[in-house]
């Protein structure tokens, strides 16, 4: 496989995942980083440290909205819980080195 056909198919991956990850508006980010040691933040910012090396420059909400599909303060308004005492013990002993 030829490197342009391996970056098309990581972008098409990418996002899949990006937008499976609106759609799951009750999945939330910390069950995300408890479970698989990321989150839609992580997602975002990885997306705009790719941008900054390539030269362009993109902000964190910039990014952020790119990610969530809407500005984030808006998302987390609309979707995000409090965490648990549960969820916030285990993300305390699991996001050590995050």
């Amino acid at each position: 496989m030829d490197d342009a056909t391996r970056t098309e198919l990581e972008a098409a991956a990418f996002r899949r995942l990006r937008d499976h990850l609106q759609t799951r508006t009750d999945v939330q980010n910390i069950d995300m980083m408890n479970l698989a040691g990321f989150c839609r933040n992580c997602l975002s910012r990885w997306y705009q440290e790719a941008a900054t090396e390539r030269g362009l420059e993109m902000g964190k909400e910039d990014a952020r909205e790119a990610f969530y599909g809407m500005p984030y303060a808006e998302w987390r308004d609309r979707y995000q819980t409090e965490a648990s005492d549960a969820q916030k013990a285990t993300f305390d002993t699991a996001s050590k080195g995050h």
